[in-house]
């Protein structure tokens, strides 16, 4: 491949088109300023403008989230893997029918993998905008999502309908539900009741890993940190490992599946063939099976990448941690 098509494989952080209106709490206080990126494939968005980088569909998705502090992103639950790793700020992620059951602090660099099945929400707690990269199971993301009913009743209660074919309707700008078309129905009672409320210490062994702790452990190898061997044991439909200086790819690499790579500190070198590119923090790069390549700091001082696999996993829960 040439660098040319090698970089229209690449989103450059820079480059990153967000939208403002992408879910049901768009209208909400303290949700109304947070930006969302659909990076590689469709996303989860609500809205119709929702930008898309990459359209491909590796068998994962590829998203971010960026909000200013004190800025929520509201509660809501996924029948298949939510992964987030903190590219930027300080960031709380809760979790529970009223977002009380249990909650963690990310700092930068630090990944989550969210249980299925479970209420969840973030807020940035930080003093500047921060972001966060998100891998999302499946290549339709979108069709597993499901809001708490306050988050869709106080959606209308600021002018906001969600259709039950998935899609925002604004009222303030004189929109209503088409002919034919239900507002989204709210949880009943019976299977609200039956959403687990694992607690702070159920969830972080098993879905926490920290930056300092990956960094240590990726010595000579990449560190694999979600996956069926891995720190954070689970079968989401892709793999995630974590690279260090120590661990670059130094001899020509290639696997049978997709592959995205996902720098979190300092500059690498994708080389292939002859030719090379270099991706910075907050870009992502998505490789096509079978492609060789080569990955190593381009500049002295710290550098980590997350690297996500495609694999022949379904892209739902293979077990359930909570009962």
């Amino acid at each position: 491949m040439t660098p040319a098509e090698i970089e229209k494989r690449i989103v450059r952080y820079g480059d990153l088109i967000p939208c403002k209106t992408a879910f049901i709490d768009a209208h909400t206080p303290g949700s109304n300023q947070k930006e969302n990126f659909t990076i590689v494939g469709g996303g989860v968005s609500e809205s119709a403008d929702q930008h898309v980088h990459i359209r491909d569909t590796p068998g994962f998705n590829i998203g971010a989230a960026g909000q200013p502090p004190k800025c929520l992103n509201s509660l809501h639950s996924h029948t298949t893997a939510e992964v987030f790793f903190v590219l930027k700020g300080r960031w709380r992620f809760f979790w529970g029918r009223w977002g009380d059951a249990g909650e963690v602090t990310l700092e930068e660099g630090d990944i989550i993998n969210i249980p299925t099945g479970i209420f969840r929400g973030f807020e940035n707690i930080g003093t500047d905008y921060g972001m966060i990269m998100a891998v999302l199971g499946g290549d339709d993301a979108g069709g597993g999502v499901t809001w708490a009913p306050q988050v869709i009743e106080d959606a209308a209660d600021h002018g906001l309908l969600l259709g039950e074919n998935g899609k925002l309707y604004d009222t303030k700008k004189g929109e209503t539900l088409p002919n034919g078309v239900a507002a989204m129905p709210v949880m009943s009672d019976d299977d609200l009741a039956k959403m687990p409320e694992p607690s702070t210490i159920d969830v972080i062994p098993r879905h926490v890993a920290r930056y300092l702790d990956l960094m240590g452990l990726a010595g000579k190898s990449p560190a694999k940190v979600i996956g069926r061997d891995a720190l954070l044991p689970d079968k989401p439909g892709f793999d995630v490992d974590f690279i260090t200086r120590g661990s670059a790819v130094e001899t020509p690499s290639a696997v049978d599946q997709f592959t995205v790579l996902m720098p979190m500190r300092g500059h690498w070198k994708l080389a292939w063939d002859g030719a090379e590119a270099t991706l910075n923090p907050g870009d992502t790069c998505l490789l096509p099976s079978g492609f060789p390549y080569t990955l190593v700091p381009a500049m002295t001082g710290e550098a980590s990448l997350y690297r996500v696999v495609s694999n022949d996993d379904p892209a739902g829960p293979t077990w359930t941690a909570y009962s």
